[in-house]
């Protein structure tokens, strides 16, 4: 099965009155920065407090009447476990959720409190996590759910949002989205590219694990990175095969940030939008701060993809 804009179109009839048609709100402040119009698309409103939930839903409502029995397992950095969580919640299914040791506290806690069964693993990154859960997961024969790489997770994490995005802010032609393992950014350039014809795309990742960058460089996925300690953790890590392939020939630059860089877009965004946002979502805010989005003649949609993270990593933005 490949991407395509009608998969992308059932994801979203399907999510339509499952989940939060989120706001967007203009900001003044970033838009004298750019020199453009910017939007702020705040998928951090989403319920689950973030965009991941979109995929969750889709993905499991899939499953064949077998695999429901079977119960799904999932390798997070927080969101899309919490996503999945809620979603097999709500569709009756049991789902346990593998987690880096370095996890934020409040993401592993609203996990379980959903329902979810939680084993946080001895690793501190995302890939040797997922790598050790894969193991583990096979002998209990569930049915691995991936956080990033499948196309059904692009139509509807990336794919249906932009179709929102494109419907509320008709006028924009440049994206500024987060990029992880590339289940947002994938479906979301899927569908700028083809309906825009000039549409610009801009990637912004941690400059400590820039997986897209590097993929591009060397013509092929970098599906593993070293584990780095950083507050934005859903940034942190390889890119998936699949959405390299739907990325690389989609996404016009790509914006690295660094770690104070992405808090100062959290504490940016609570004093001038008064918004929650957590480390991973504020990347775009702070591509767009520090200039490193680049420079637009057209207005600007940065997309805000959640606002779960705990009261330490707060303070670590306020300081």
């Amino acid at each position: 099965m490949s991407l395509s804009l009608e998969r992308i179109e059932e994801a979203r009839a399907y999510l339509a009155s499952r989940i939060r048609r989120t706001p967007v709100e203009e900001s003044p402040l970033l838009s004298q920065r750019l020199g453009a119009p910017v939007w702020l698309k705040l998928e951090n409103l989403q319920i689950t407090g973030s965009f991941k939930v979109r995929a969750a839903l889709w993905r499991l409502s899939l499953l064949t009447p077998e695999e429901r029995a079977l119960g799904v397992a999932t390798c997070s950095a927080g969101n899309h476990g919490k996503g999945i969580a809620f979603a097999a919640r709500a569709l009756g299914i049991a789902a346990t959720v593998y987690l880096p040791k370095s996890v934020d506290p409040s993401k592993r806690d609203a996990i379980a409190e959903l329902g979810a069964a939680v084993v946080v693993s001895r690793f501190d990154g995302y890939d040797d996590t997922e790598e050790w859960a894969l193991g583990e997961i096979a002998r209990t024969g569930k049915v691995f759910i991936s956080a990033f790489d499948h196309e059904d997770t692009m139509a509807a994490n990336g794919g249906a949002l932009a179709l929102d995005v494109l419907e509320e802010v008709p006028q924009a032609h440049a994206f500024l989205l987060p990029v992880g393992g590339g289940g947002l950014s994938g479906g979301f350039a899927f569908v700028v590219k083809e309906r825009l014809a000039d549409g610009c795309v801009v990637g912004c990742q941690l400059q400590a694990s820039p997986a897209l960058r590097l993929s591009l460089a060397s013509g092929r996925a970098v599906t593993r990175l070293p584990a780095v300690e950083t507050a934005a953790a859903g940034l942190e890590g390889g890119i998936g095969a699949k959405t390299f392939e739907v990325l690389r020939s989609r996404v016009d630059r790509v914006a690295l940030m660094t770690e104070e860089e992405v808090l100062e877009g959290v504490r940016w965004m609570a004093e001038n939008h008064q918004y929650l946002v957590e480390p991973s979502a504020a990347v775009t805010v702070a591509a767009c701060l520090t200039g490193k989005a680049g420079v637009f003649e057209q207005p600007v949609v940065a997309i805000l993809s959640g606002r779960n993270t705990s009261p330490s990593l707060l303070s670590r933005s306020a300081s």
